[in-house]
């Protein structure tokens, strides 16, 4: 599920790719069997294109990685996680369009 734009995240490199990064990051907490989450994909490859350099896109496959969908109290999927600085600043569940998602991580960024 590796892209140009969006990265893959593990236990191994959450510290330095999520909490240590300098711009904030925008985490896709899914699963390969979640038809929301499949349908998300693309609307998120057209987000981390758009915001560039403001926002880094990641995900975590829940089934490879559960230890970070327990310590982040994921409940159900797709469940969107902001974090700025190390800290979440924001969360959104479910699928939408890439404008509504847009606009929700707008919000966020810009509190």
């Amino acid at each position: 599920m590796d892209s140009d734009t969006i990265i893959t995240v593990t236990q191994q490199n959450w510290k330095s790719d999520v909490l240590d990064a300098n711009v904030p990051v925008l985490v896709d907490f899914w699963a390969t069997w979640c038809g929301p989450c499949l349908a998300l994909a693309p609307v998120l490859e057209e987000l981390a294109q758009d915001m560039g350099e403001r926002l880094r896109v990641a995900k975590v496959n829940i089934e490879n990685d559960q230890e970070l969908a327990v310590k982040y109290g994921i409940r159900s999927i797709p469940t969107l996680l902001l974090f700025n600085q190390g800290v979440v600043t924001g969360q959104i569940n479910g699928a939408m369009p890439k404008q509504a998602l847009q606009q929700k991580v707008e919000g966020f960024l810009n509190d």
